[in-house]
């Protein structure tokens, strides 16, 4: 490297499809599988409401305490986080987007 280049990292291509995929489905119902350690694992169901740079915004169903929870494209990457939407599962490879491109 010579004196003042900068190197910028390649863009993570399997977040910025989780990211894509879940834009496509903004408003829509979808269903939450998230491991919460110690055997302890939340199942949900609620509207994608909001998509931001490194995170998304689920407004649950429940009547509880908790409205909103959001997670982050790395969370559904490492699969500590389960995203269904109709029969797609978001981030296995399988979401029903390979014959798709992101440079629409």
């Amino acid at each position: 490297m010579k004196a003042g280049e900068c190197r910028l990292p390649l863009p993570n291509v399997a977040l910025e499809q989780i990211r894509y995929d879940l834009q496509r489905h903004l408003g829509e119902r979808i269903r939450l599988r998230a491991n919460r350690g110690r055997k302890k694992v939340l199942e949900a169901e609620g509207i994608l409401e909001q998509i931001y740079p490194k995170l998304f915004v689920v407004r649950l169903d429940r009547n509880s305490a908790v409205k909103r929870i959001s997670y982050t494209y790395v969370d559904v990457l490492t699969a500590a986080v389960e995203v269904t939407i109709g029969d797609n599962r978001i981030g296995d490879g399988r979401a029903g987007n390979s014959d798709e491109s992101m440079a629409e």
